[in-house]
């Protein structure tokens, strides 16, 4: 199983389906109903205009098993919109319910990771509901650092749940600028 360049055409219903899965069943994604299949194409479009200043699309990235179906996608995409904010990008990463637990989050999170040094970003953050365990080891074992948890910041599932941040600093960009 490689990691591969997701496209619309290609991936944008089973990313829809995972997507979907996560917000009715967990609390991965705070929202509380499932997307239509037309958010989709904006939702590509945001990724194909990237940083919209020369540094290419954001990347969408996804693991297909042997058979040609999507196990899981990862991306990243503006943390905050200005423009002081261009070297940090939020990440989010989504794993079919059924394979979870098995690496494909490593894979693709590591994959997210040296696209984000190859487009010279310099702070990956990821917002993790904080009961998510395993989510939060996985990004640990990759090199981030809990940087903070906003305590009943959202309510689902008739309870409150705290988000908590995680960051990677990485060694790029060479030479930050201004502007």
């Amino acid at each position: 199983m490689d990691v591969v360049d997701c496209t619309e055409p290609h991936h944008a219903a089973a990313m829809l389906d995972i997507l979907n899965e996560a917000i009715v069943n967990s609390t991965a994604v705070y929202d509380y109903r499932p997307r239509p299949p037309e958010s989709m194409a904006a939702w590509f479009a945001a990724k194909r205009q990237g940083f919209g200043d020369g540094r290419g699309p954001f990347p969408v990235l996804g693991v297909e098993g042997a058979d040609g179906a999507l196990l899981g996608f990862a991306s990243y995409g503006v943390f905050r919109g200005w423009p002081a904010y261009k070297y940090a990008v939020e990440h989010s990463l989504y794993v079919h319910h059924a394979h979870r637990g098995g690496g494909l989050g490593r894979r693709l999170l590591a994959a997210l990771i040296e696209r984000a040094r190859a487009q010279q970003l310099h702070l990956m953050v990821g917002g993790i509901d904080a009961a998510n365990t395993a989510s939060i080891a996985l990004h640990q074992s990759l090199g981030f650092e809990h940087a903070g948890t906003l305590r009943q910041v959202a309510f689902k599932f008739g309870r409150w749940l705290d988000l908590s941040f995680h960051t990677l600093r990485l060694p790029t960009p060479a030479v930050p600028t201004d502007g």
